[in-house]
């Protein structure tokens, strides 16, 4: 990969190339951190140590009750050290492969670490991975030994394992082998691992990320040293007021087996703040009010069900309508902060009232102390957006791929766009290539993937750069804005080039809507699939005086229909007559990671849905597509 630091320029430098005359197709800015050869994870971090190891880097929810137990800097260090021994006891050693199965966890983040620091590869695998992944994961990535987070993880392994006749080693943190690996060390002193982790350089592998893969088997995305050193002093620079105070509270739900999670839980143990790590989000309410997060890292999905609950518990009648009008004078109020002249008097009033009335509730269900909001893996509608910054809560949009360990753009606090997904990070720099294609250059981009020489080598450009397989522009200040996947454009019958994010965006803000596939490739017009939202539609039929139905029912009943048919001609104003949606089809299926048709991060797997319900896309049509 070629990272010639050629294409970096002077903070807010615009590179004009092309065939046009003024097309902007080239932006960068600077690094802000120079590393050494030898700089790592771990190394790092022990620098945070040295500073004081007295300092709170964790805070670990108890098994029983609410509370949390601080670990410091310094015991942190000595659990990483005993782990790492203990790995080595166990018959890993540097280069090795170690994969982790399993859900966000303290145990998760210590076993990571532990690894980095000797040169061992960890490899995630995701709690809802297939059997037929894993057992690719396994063999694609010779993996030796395993360690599952509970006993239906070690059974699942071991089944694949066995049924491959793979030989592998699991262990079971359910079963207290944590122990068991770290009395495997004992006898190992504390200096070896200082000399394996002094042989660790920028090419060492520090990770093999799978791809979840929308279709066929997943790619093993390889991180190296040098790719996380690169980005994470660089974002946590860039991103000063998030994750550079030592007020820093950062409560993490999502998969660390994502990229995006796993830069984050990195990049919180780098900076002065404090992790916290739960499994999931079935408790979340009561952890963000015991943990008090000052930022939280979300998909879109999980922020517009914040809003539809928000919107669903205020009833019907004139509470709902006072939810309403206080939603819509913090979204005035965020828009007015984008003009020249700002929020006029009266409306800052009016949302000083309605923040006190109704608005000052959301932000003590995400804990009273957040102020910020990271959120990646799929685009976020502008009215979120700006929803959550008139309640006082930024929401800082980012993009990036597992290729590029996530974020390569980003918004700040002081200077965002919303509606974009920012300038680049430091040390990246980002085009837009003759075919509209963003695409990135840089040292935190990914070498390639595992055993995959051709897909590595489909993966660049001749000049070095990432393809990224999105479609975007970049503005005149240098933000880039995301229009859709180049392979996920729609081309009717009539040679019309639709971008289904846009129309799916518009739909999935409705509080009736799970989710959207939009669909009419080759087809005379375009409709879309429709699921319903199990959570939200109790509410929803209860404050339209509706009586109680499951979801099949809802899918035919006249007066959801109606609303759907409502939420569609709104979105359809986005568009042009010939993008527009002219008929829907509700199924009573809803997309999900158990049934394989959504990514972890909570994206549809387009194929996977086109695939699976192409008779129901045939009968919106009157019959199959006919073929050449």
């Amino acid at each position: 990969m070629d990272t010639d630091k050629s294409i970096t320029f002077p903070p807010g430098t615009i590179a004009v190339a092309g065939k046009t005359p003024g097309t902007l197709t080239q932006f960068s800015m600077p690094a802000t951190k120079v590393r050494s050869e030898h700089d790592n994870i771990v190394a790092m971090f022990r620098r945070r140590v040295n500073q004081d190891p007295t300092q709170t880097v964790i805070e670990q929810k108890s098994l029983l009750g609410e509370k949390w137990r601080k670990v410091s800097a310094g015991e942190f260090w000595d659990e990483i050290s005993s782990v790492s021994r203990g790995l080595l006891g166990i018959g890993l050693k540097p280069g090795d492969r170690l994969a982790i199965h399993g859900s966000t966890s303290y145990e998760w983040t210590l076993i990571d670490m532990a690894a980095l620091a000797i040169g061992i590869v960890t490899v995630p695998i995701y709690e809802t991975d297939s059997a037929a992944q894993i057992e690719w994961i396994l063999q694609d990535s010779d993996i030796s030994y395993a360690i599952a987070s509970n006993q239906a993880s070690q059974e699942l392994i071991q089944a694949v394992a066995a049924r491959a006749d793979h030989k592998c080693r699991i262990y079971s943190l359910a079963a207290g082998d944590l122990l068991t690996i770290i009395e495997a060390g004992r006898q190992i002193a504390p200096a070896v691992i200082d000399s394996y982790n002094a042989q660790i350089t920028g090419d060492t592998i520090a990770t093999i990320i799978y791809t979840s893969g929308t279709t066929g088997r997943p790619k093993g995305t390889i991180i190296t040293q040098r790719n996380a050193t690169a980005l994470v002093p660089n974002l946590l620079e860039y991103l000063t007021e998030i994750g550079l105070q030592k007020t820093t509270r950062c409560l993490l739900f999502l998969p660390v087996a994502h990229a995006l999670a796993r830069l984050v839980s990195w990049g919180a143990l780098l900076g002065p703040g404090v992790l916290g790590l739960v499994p999931d989000t079935k408790n979340l309410l009561a952890d963000l009010a015991a943990f008090k997060p000052s930022y939280l890292l979300a998909v879109p999905r999980v922020l517009e069900k914040i809003y539809n609950a928000a919107d669903a518990s205020a009833g019907s009648g004139i509470k709902l309508r006072l939810f309403r009008l206080a939603a819509k004078s913090a979204i005035d109020y965020s828009r007015a902060l984008d003009t020249p002249q700002g929020p006029s008097w009266a409306l800052k009033v009016r949302r000083q009232v309605f923040y006190q009335l109704v608005l000052s509730r959301l932000t003590s269900l995400l804990g009273g102390n957040a102020k910020y909001i990271i959120s990646g893996g799929g685009p976020l509608s502008t009215r979120l957006g700006h929803f959550f910054r008139g309640i006082g809560v930024t929401v800082c949009e980012g993009y990036g791929l597992t290729e590029t360990l996530g974020p390569a753009t980003v918004n700040v606090p002081d200077c965002a766009k919303i509606g974009s997904v920012g300038q680049p990070v430091p040390g990246v720099a980002v085009r837009i290539s003759e075919q509209g294609e963003v695409q990135f250059k840089g040292d935190p981009m990914s070498p390639g993937y595992l055993n995959l020489q051709e897909e590595t080598a489909e993966l660049y450009t001749e000049d070095g750069w990432l393809r990224t397989g999105d479609k975007g522009w970049i503005d005149a200040d240098g933000f880039v804005h995301i229009t859709g996947r180049i392979k996920e454009i729609i081309v009717t019958a009539g040679g019309k080039n639709v971008s289904p994010e846009v129309l799916e965006d518009g739909l999935r803000g409705h509080p009736l809507i799970s989710n959207v596939v939009v669909v009419g490739d080759r087809r005379p017009f375009i409709a879309a699939l429709v699921t319903l939202d199990p959570e939200m539609l109790p509410g929803w039929l209860r404050n339209h005086n509706l009586p109680p139905m499951d979801i099949s029912g809802a899918a035919r009943h006249p007066a959801v229909l109606k609303a759907l048919e409502r939420a569609v001609a709104r979105a359809n104003q986005k568009v042009s007559r010939a993008e527009s949606i002219r008929k829907i089809r509700v199924l009573t299926t809803d997309f999900s990671l158990e049934n394989g048709t959504m990514t972890p991060s909570l994206k549809v797997k387009r194929a996977v849905v086109l695939k699976r319900f192409e008779n129901e896309i045939n009968a919106i049509y009157g019959g199959p597509l006919e073929e050449d």
